[in-house]
């Protein structure tokens, strides 16, 4: 993964050409494009019609949930809804003695994320790992602005059935509508290939010092942004902990530029939505006038999203900033803070992230590609 980005930035090509190249229509990327916005704007009006919380968490999962193949997609989501399901049982878990108690609260935080990281580079499934210390880190992270235990426990229960849904859906309209992709006869190097379906974690997992170096710095990070945030008493940037956990790759390199792939991406999405609140908002009185503005800010994300890895994660950013500034609730928002808090969350995590991942333990790409075998 980290090669792939830091391949993807061409130096010596033109920029017009190349996003001219990458944002090329293919058959494959209208009909991925179609499935994401057919489920985004289902995750809209279910969630609307049922008063499910979490609306903007529900329509991203289908960006994050949706792959360029039927098997990647299904493996994708049932993984994603049991690690779910262990992150929330986990956190839960995790409340009955850090509830009330935020040194052990913040301590707990900081543990979950760093064994999530940690596994998101030793586990063969790595985002799985990385979801299940996310979930647990993000989850506790909310708890002081929650005022009683029961609440904490309907809130999460709630998260899970929005993201739970969602995974659902998304899997459920890949494998109606994706088509079968063909079956290649040269397959990549048996000899690495039989092994590695049985081994659940990666050679060096225990013996390669880079990869608690890496968990390292991004808990450090990640911290550094929520203890700020909570310190100012500006928790509204909280993207800035999102930011840190999500553009984090092996190589300084490759994290930088998928970091200024998050930015482009969320001041396009940040724009859309500025655009949506100031002048379409407030004429919108129907549920239809909104699925057709979802629809069209989903088609131009997805269709980023559908794109190679060297684009596509500026397609989920863009979704993600475009969902979490419109949708505060169940009634059109039509407050521009949302939007400025999480611009400034998301540069602030970058900044935070690009200097940790700069002076702390870096890790070049060139290094990395000279020891591989």
């Amino acid at each position: 993964m980290s090669e792939t980005f830091v391949e993807a930035r061409s130096i010596d090509s033109n920029w017009i050409d190349w996003l001219k190249s990458e944002l090329a229509p293919t058959s494959p990327r209208e009909i991925r494009t179609a499935i994401i916005v057919a489920g985004a704007v289902l995750c809209v009006v279910i969630s609307m019609t049922l008063q499910v919380p979490e609306l903007a968490t529900s329509a991203y999962m289908v960006f994050f949930v949706s792959k360029e193949n039927k098997l990647l997609t299904t493996i994708t989501g049932v993984g994603g809804v049991i690690v779910l399901t262990i992150g929330i049982a986990g956190t839960l878990l995790l409340y009955k003695f850090t509830y009330g108690h935020p040194e052990l609260r913040i301590l707990g935080m900081a543990i979950a994320l760093l064994l999530g990281m940690w596994l998101s580079r030793v586990l063969v499934m790595g985002p799985l790992g990385f979801l299940l210390g996310f979930v647990v880190a993000v989850s506790q992270s909310v708890g002081e602005e929650i005022p009683s235990p029961e609440l904490v426990v309907r809130d999460l229960l709630w998260l899970w059935v929005a993201l739970a849904y969602a995974i659902a859906l998304t899997v459920v309209l890949n494998l109606l509508f994706l088509p079968d992709t063909p079956k290649t006869a040269a397959q990549p190097k048996p000899k690495k290939s039989k092994p590695d379906g049985r081994r659940l974690f990666v050679p060096d997992a225990f013996t390669n010092p880079a990869h608690v170096h890496f968990a390292l710095k991004v808990t450090f990070a990640a911290m550094f942004c929520y203890i700020v945030y909570e310190a100012i008493d500006w928790t509204g940037i909280h993207t800035a902990f999102i930011t840190c956990t999500f553009i984090a790759l092996e190589s300084t390199e490759a994290t930088l530029y998928k970091g200024t792939l998050r930015i482009v991406g969320c001041v396009i999405g940040g724009a859309l939505a500025l655009f949506s609140i100031v002048f379409l908002m407030p004429h919108m009185e129907t549920i239809a006038s909104l699925v057709v503005l979802v629809a069209c800010a989903a088609a131009i994300a997805g269709w980023v999203a559908a794109g190679s890895e060297r684009i596509s994660y500026a397609g989920l950013q863009l979704a993600f900033a475009f969902f979490y500034s419109v949708f505060q609730g169940y009634a059109p928002d039509t407050d521009l803070d949302n939007v400025r808090n999480r611009v400034v969350g998301i540069l602030f995590g970058l900044v935070i992230t690009g200097l940790v991942f700069h002076y702390v333990w870096p890790e070049r790409a060139v290094r990395r590609l000279q020891s591989a075998p």
